[in-house]
């Protein structure tokens, strides 16, 4: 660092909070990869609009669901480097509180599923500080008995329905318009979701706070040793993963008109979230967005082709393999290597 850069740093610094703010949003606001983030929502919201294109919207959500779903993901199993195979309980259980406010308490859609949202994150940040005393191969079993646990629980929890779930009868829709307009709302508010993890995931990524995860990553106890106060960071990463996510599962459940533990807890998903994460590249925003969304589409032709159907996980299992053994680095891994100027474009 020379003279000069030590003397800005150290005013900087030095200046008052508020001052301090504007430079912090216009340093942020400077950044290539925050106007591509933008643009990528603004294209997933206008590009089915365009001849009303129903079948576009449908799979453009579900790719966004999963992009969702893997960047979140990403916080944890990226940067601090815990597998967390229960990624799905936040998902399910949001879906659960958001439709149960909506069903039960007439509460419009936006508030049931913020509240789904805080909920399930203060939930996450309780249990994560308990769950994420455990390390590596002990932590992902753990993450999968909590799953089957809490989806036995739900299954046997009368107030949502048990086993049967909740069904929505078509008056809910009546405040958005009618089931059509809702379901176009429902997508622009999943893609606004789905755009708002692509900003935190990097803004995290480039924050003091990231910096502390991505040390927990490489090293856990060094990262002590430096400062770091592990368990804390840990279990805020964990209750910010839950937090999109859950208000996801509220909206997608809420589209669906049904939700059920099988469905809301399905391990699957988790699984394939982590296919994705790996398949884009660990720790990266634009590969675990850019995994998500491939492995969608792979996803949506593989279950569209008769031949295919029953072996789509069978297939997402043998990319994982490959993925593992051949390109560790997923494929921003591989276009960093090939093209070295796009690492500070591509986050």
């Amino acid at each position: 660092m020379t003279v000069q850069q030590r003397s800005n740093a150290l005013a900087e610094a030095a200046a008052p909070r508020s001052e301090q703010r504007p430079r912090f949003i216009a340093g942020i606001l400077r950044q290539p990869f925050m106007w591509l983030i933008a643009l990528t929502g603004i294209v997933f919201a206008l590009l089915p609009m365009w001849g009303d294109d129903v079948q576009l919207r449908e799979s453009l959500l579900l790719a966004a669901v999963y992009v969702t779903l893997a960047s979140n993901l990403n916080i944890v199993l990226g940067y601090a480097g815990y597998v967390n195979f229960g990624n799905i309980v936040f998902f399910g259980l949001g879906g659960y509180v958001c439709i149960y406010l909506v069903n039960e308490w007439q509460w419009p859609l936006a508030a049931a599923a913020l509240i789904a949202g805080l909920s399930i994150s203060l939930l996450a940040l309780m249990f994560g500080l308990g769950i994420l005393r455990l390390r590596g191969a002990f932590f992902a079993l753990a993450t999968i008995g909590v799953n089957e646990a809490v989806k036995a629980s739900v299954a046997n929890f009368e107030p949502w329905g048990g086993a049967a779930g909740i069904y929505l009868s078509l008056d809910v829709y009546e405040p958005l318009g009618g089931p059509g307009q809702a379901l176009w709302i429902v997508y622009f508010l999943i893609v606004a979701a789905m755009t708002a993890s692509l900003f935190l995931s990097y803004a995290i990524k480039t924050s003091k706070f990231g910096l502390g995860l991505l040390a927990i990553g490489e090293n856990e106890d060094a990262a002590a040793v430096l400062g770091v106060n592990t368990p804390r960071s840990k279990a805020l990463a964990y209750s910010i993963s839950a937090f999109l996510p859950a208000i996801v599962g509220g909206l997608y459940f809420f589209k669906t008109g049904i939700i059920e533990p099988g469905g809301a807890f399905d391990l699957t998903r988790s699984i394939e979230a982590i296919v994705m994460v790996m398949l884009g590249g660990i720790g990266s925003v634009t590969g675990a967005a850019l995994g998500a969304f491939l492995y969608e589409e792979l996803r949506g032709v593989l279950l569209t082709t008769e031949a295919f159907s029953h072996f789509q996980l069978v297939i997402a299992g043998l990319l994982l393999l490959g993925i593992v053994l051949f390109a560790p680095g997923g494929l921003m891994g591989f276009t960093y290597k090939r093209w070295p100027y796009l690492r500070g474009l591509l986050q």
